[in-house]
């Protein structure tokens, strides 16, 4: 599956420990991310990833492209709720987006670690077939 992953500053590190504690999971998928989401994730973990734009420089905006090129099966998009961003019509976007192509996605840890769980189980194998229209 094609899983790609967002992290808003704040929560870079989340990001981090997140893919570490589940690395021998996201290894199997194919993965990309923002631009210093992914350089940092690629360097804390020695996963392969595809490293787009930096988020605020087109980086969602290309991850956006992919979502609705049926190109991504699956979102981590660590999110700060507290703090506004100019950035936020773009968030807006990409969630629009996930909901439009039923890309699933978590916007917090929670959430993430249900999907992940779900997608070592197999339980998500049903996106993969919808996205290459086996489905």
């Amino acid at each position: 599956m094609n899983i790609a992953l967002i992290a808003h500053d704040d929560k870079k590190e989340l990001m981090i420990q997140f893919c570490i504690a589940y690395s021998g999971i996201l290894s199997k998928h194919k993965l990309c991310a923002t631009g210093t989401t992914g350089k940092q994730v690629a360097e804390a973990t020695g996963l392969n990833i595809v490293q787009y734009l930096v988020g605020a420089a087109g980086g969602c905006q290309q991850i956006s492209s992919k979502i609705s090129c049926n190109e991504i099966d699956l979102l981590l998009f660590f999110r700060d709720p507290i703090h506004r961003r100019a950035s936020e019509p773009d968030e807006r976007d990409i969630l629009r987006l996930c909901d439009v192509y039923n890309v699933p996605v978590a916007t917090n840890i929670a959430t993430a670690e249900a999907l992940v769980m779900a997608l070592s189980r197999g339980d998500l194998d049903w996106r993969e077939n919808y996205r290459t229209g086996l489905a």
